[in-house]
């Protein structure tokens, strides 16, 4: 068995998508105080379609901050918990070799990224803030 390759990831200094020396591509996202939970997700999803346009089935490593949002659900409020709970991990993480997010750390996927990125993002978001 030939030895395993793990390339050095690093995360970019500014928000966007970013090439890597190994042919690898870093994405990484800050979420503001004023950000919501669909426009959160919708740049999310938006930096993993600039990634797979500009390079194509390279692989992906998304870096994601998080700044306000303080609440009681390890330490997040309801939406961002649910955020990189639920969201990330049913959609984000299927299109990313690997990924770093404040709650979990930083993760490998576990199955080969996927590069079949739809054309769009649909959130459905009953009774949420962002309909009103």
């Amino acid at each position: 068995m030939a030895p395993s390759y793990t390339p050095q990831y690093q995360k970019p200094d500014e928000p966007g998508v970013a090439m890597n020396f190994d042919n690898s591509v870093s994405l990484y996202q800050r979420v503001d105080p004023e950000t919501t939970f669909n426009e959160a997700a919708t740049e999310a999803f938006r930096l993993i379609k600039e990634a797979q346009d500009q390079y194509p089935n390279w692989p992906r490593i998304f870096y994601l901050d998080i700044e306000g949002h303080k609440g009681e659900q390890r330490g997040y409020d309801a939406d961002f918990f649910e955020f990189q709970q639920e969201f990330w991990f049913a959609t984000i993480a299927n299109f990313v070799t690997a990924f770093e997010t404040p709650l979990v750390g930083g993760l490998m996927n576990p199955e080969p990224q996927r590069n079949d990125i739809p054309d769009e993002l649909s959130i459905n978001l009953p009774d949420s803030e962002d309909d009103a």
